[in-house]
């Protein structure tokens, strides 16, 4: 930033949320060049305090409203993340933005994005998949929870999207696990319960059902053996089993059995745990 006399030059300058105003800009653009008294109206602030500029984002954007996931994308822990990532995975990318687009030269299968992993991080980590569906909880309410103090390898990273993306290939219109299909409309949150059956699989099998297994070691053990495939398998088989169970208890008198209140619960997580046990004490 440089002034000369009246005149101040701003060099590297980003437009935030101005779409429909640089626009309008352009389209006028020809017009102003004809008269000498045309102004641009603009705010500018110096403020020291981070906390403040962020509220002043967010308050002041009513057409667009900033969101938390927004503010988050230049958090130092995230930026942290992000540089460990891609140092590890040179072909790979850790998109933090919203709206951002991995280059062409990048690896897809090592392209990983900050709102999928967060959301992976509650179901698998926290073992609450019935928060991940809700971005902004994630990135409000949950994010220090999830970032504060913790370190996550690039290791981690890359086997958590891993396990989400083979998740993800089962819930499809062909349903090769033939979900049920109430479960099967719940596409938008079912798979992150899904990914968490897939964390409590390794688990159970290891006798450590209150401990979270490393997404990295889960995946390399089962790509060793050749039961990555089956291992998803058997999670989404038992989170079925679990909802057909639930859906076949008593109900209280003038109540109906609802899958979509199903699984926000903690109930839920239950029923796919004892199923998990159920399913591996009959291979036995």
């Amino acid at each position: 930033m440089e002034l000369n006399g009246d005149t101040l030059s701003l060099r590297g300058l980003s437009v935030v949320n101005g779409c429909q105003s640089l626009n309008t800009i352009l389209s006028c653009s020809e017009t102003v060049k004809k008269v000498d008294d045309a102004f641009i109206l603009f705010r500018f602030y110096e403020i020291p305090q981070r906390d403040r500029a962020d509220r002043i984002s967010i308050y002041t954007n009513s057409q667009t409203a900033v969101k938390a996931r927004d503010l988050r994308s230049n958090d130092k822990r995230v930026l942290s993340i992000k540089r460990s990532y891609e140092l590890k995975y040179p072909d790979g990318y850790f998109i933090s933005k919203r709206g951002e687009m991995a280059p062409a030269d990048k690896n897809s299968a090592y392209v990983v994005n900050l709102s999928d992993f967060a959301k992976n991080l509650i179901a698998w980590y926290s073992q609450r998949p019935n928060l991940s569906y809700g971005e902004t909880k994630v990135f409000d309410k949950y994010f220090e929870t999830l970032f504060k103090n913790k370190q996550y390898s690039p290791e981690d990273i890359f086997a958590l999207s891993t396990w989400m993306t083979k998740t993800l290939e089962t819930w499809v219109t062909g349903n090769p696990l033939s979900f049920n299909e109430t479960l099967l409309a719940m596409r938008a949150y079912a798979p992150y319960h899904h990914l968490y059956a897939i964390g409590m699989c390794f688990s159970i099998l290891n006798n450590q059902s209150e401990r979270v297994p490393s997404p990295s070691r889960s995946h390399e053990a089962a790509v060793k053996v050749g039961m990555v495939d089956e291992i998803v398998k058997v999670a989404g088989i038992s989170l079925n089993m679990a909802l057909e169970a639930a859906a076949n208890e008593p109900q209280p008198a003038n109540r109906v059995f609802s899958p979509q209140n199903w699984v926000k619960t903690k109930g839920c997580l239950a029923g796919i745990n004892g199923a998990i046990r159920n399913y591996f004490n009959m291979l036995r």
